[in-house]
């Protein structure tokens, strides 16, 4: 299946969702209302036709000075029929709230702790949703274009947490 047939059975199926939609050199992408961002990523992964598959990844990017501010881009691969996908939906910096979703793709679990940790998007319904690269007392979002390029903060030492905490054991 072509790119614009992906494309096109998004539209049949979210008419009223899809903001925009191009496709540069082979990447196909859809600007969707955020609103149904949960429904949108289940059927691409559920659809027979379709079989997304693979979450490759999720990432948060800011564009300082346009509204909305953020958005969040999940990239999709469908393993079964060799097909890309990217979706990007806008994210208001008033209200950085975005369904998780893990439910679908557990790979989803560590994308969206970086997202939060990095930009502060919040994961609702995620099962853990806490820092992943920085530390607990870190104050901001490192990502964020008006995070100060200067600014120093201390290290701090572990929790007792991860002190008492075993490794891993498979």
């Amino acid at each position: 299946m072509t790119g614009a047939e992906i494309r096109q059975k998004v539209r049949e199926k979210f008419p009223a969702a899809i903001l925009s939609e191009h496709d540069f050199r082979g990447d196909d992408t859809l600007v969707l209302d955020r609103g149904v961002l949960h429904h949108v990523l289940g059927f691409l992964r559920d659809e027979p036709t379709l079989r997304f598959n693979l979450l490759v990844d999720i990432c948060g990017v800011d564009y300082l000075g346009r509204e909305p501010r953020f958005e969040i881009v999940y990239h999709l691969y469908s393993v079964p029929f060799n097909s890309r996908l990217r979706l990007r939906f806008g994210v208001p910096e008033e209200d950085m709230v975005i369904p998780s979703v893990v439910d679908l793709w557990v790979a989803a679990d560590w994308f969206e702790r970086e997202a939060f940790d990095m930009f502060g998007f919040k994961f609702l319904h995620h099962p853990n949703l806490r820092r992943i690269l920085t530390h607990e007392a870190f104050v901001g979002h490192p990502l964020r274009k008006d995070y100060p390029v200067n600014r120093r903060q201390g290290l701090h030492p572990p929790t007792e947490d991860l002190l008492t905490r075993k490794p891993f054991e498979g």
